[in-house]
């Protein structure tokens, strides 16, 4: 199989991101690596070979959501194989998905997040990254949707962004008062002097965040740069991006936000996706009820 025309066609026709590629090509290799021992190629593997690599991941201690995912890998693969005509059948139609072992959710609390967000300093630098903690929270896009937001983007005099989404869906995200200050702050104050290059106007494809190369940034300095003030804060190894994204989901369901509502914010297609918020959402109507059923 060529790798390279298969991550081509995942993110031409399934419009996958680029996070999405890097691991779709990770899982691949790794099969082909098992294969090898094999003395097989990946487009002659049988049922029995995807069978015995899911055990093998299993006995390393994988977890069931990582084999889960190797597994979507490759049904991915397979079906564009077929689609090309490199391979007749598909050996994983038969295997089952492994139920995913679930998880408590991990989220902030309210005061932890204040800690994170009154932690930039005045300096240039600072009132970045003051918007960029305050954005993420506030609207809790992801982190590559922040990272691709473009000038044209914001709104500020009607308080929203539109943001790209996962699959190329675009969707419009308000911003809370909170976050249009330190956006405001940020553009006046700290985004001309972080530019290499004089500019007079901000072009509307122009990235609204930048680093100190006056560029856009990758997805590793924004994750570095997060890190930076977890551990400033005393929250060295929780404090990352989507951390941000599923306190801002939980604190609106705390708050009397309804599933459906927060579905359209985050931007998932389904409600499937939702099922990890079920937890605190029916832990929210249990509290209504003890407080106010008479019966309770």
């Amino acid at each position: 199989m060529n790798t390279k025309q298969f991550l081509a066609y995942l993110e031409k026709e399934k419009k996958a991101s680029e996070n999405t590629l890097l691991a779709y090509m990770h899982d691949i290799n790794a099969f082909e690596k098992y294969l090898e021992g094999k003395k097989r190629k990946i487009e002659e593997a049988t049922e029995t070979d995807v069978l015995e690599y899911i055990l093998a991941l299993g006995k390393e201690g994988r977890s069931r959501a990582t084999t889960n995912r190797k597994l979507a890998s490759l049904r991915a693969a397979y079906a564009f194989m077929i689609k090309k005509g490199i391979v007749k059948s598909d050996p994983t139609t038969g295997i089952k998905t492994p139920r995913a072992e679930r998880k408590d959710l991990d989220y902030l609390t309210v005061s932890e997040i204040e800690l994170i967000l009154a932690a930039p300093d005045e300096s240039i630098k600072g009132k970045r990254d003051k918007a960029i903690l305050e954005v993420l929270y506030g609207t809790g896009i992801r982190v590559m949707e922040l990272i691709e937001l473009n000038y044209s983007d914001l709104n500020m005099q009607m308080g929203f962004i539109q943001c790209s989404g996962e699959h190329g869906k675009p969707r419009i995200v308000p911003l809370g008062s909170y976050a249009k200050e330190a956006l405001s702050k940020y553009l006046e104050e700290s985004r001309g002097a972080l530019l290499k290059t004089e500019e007079k106007q901000i072009p509307p494809d122009a990235p609204l965040f930048l680093n100190y190369q006056g560029e856009r940034f990758t997805r590793q300095g924004l994750w570095k740069l997060i890190c930076t003030y977890g551990k400033k804060v005393g929250l060295s190894g929780r404090l990352t991006p989507h951390i941000l994204r599923t306190s801002f989901a939980v604190h609106m369901i705390q708050n009397g936000a309804d599933l459906k509502a927060l579905q359209e914010l985050l931007g998932y297609d389904d409600m499937q996706a939702m099922q990890v918020f079920m937890q605190v959402s029916t832990s929210k109507i249990k509290d209504v009820f003890d407080q106010t059923h008479p019966r309770a």
